[in-house]
């Protein structure tokens, strides 16, 4: 069976919303916590971009965002919906711990 040709493809309309392609997987996560992990998925190219995409897409203080964000991935079930990301996110955050106590105590990270 001939593979169809590049041009019977659909083109991908590039004016997608930033979750636009999200997809809800079969999950544990509720659609907000699924959602919250396709949002640090992205890579922010701008200064503040990140946080006014927080304020529209979930309607929360950035500070909110994180303290949600950080007990999400704590759980066993958000490792298992996105392994790498959640384990990225998870060094980030002891990298960030160590290096504000390090400052608290006078030595380097």
């Amino acid at each position: 069976m001939a593979e169809p040709a590049r041009e019977d493809l659909p083109e991908q309309d590039p004016r997608k919303s930033l979750l636009a392609d999200f997809t809800l997987r079969e999950s544990s996560l509720s659609e907000r916590e699924q959602q919250m992990l396709a949002l640090e998925r992205q890579w922010w190219k701008y200064a503040g971009a990140k946080e006014q995409a927080i304020r529209d897409l979930f309607d929360l203080s950035a500070t909110h965002y994180y303290q949600l964000l950080n007990a999400l991935i704590d759980r066993e079930d958000a490792l298992a919906h996105d392994p790498m990301l959640v384990k990225r996110l998870r060094r980030l955050r002891t990298s960030r711990h160590r290096a504000r106590t390090a400052r608290r105590l006078g030595s380097e990270a």
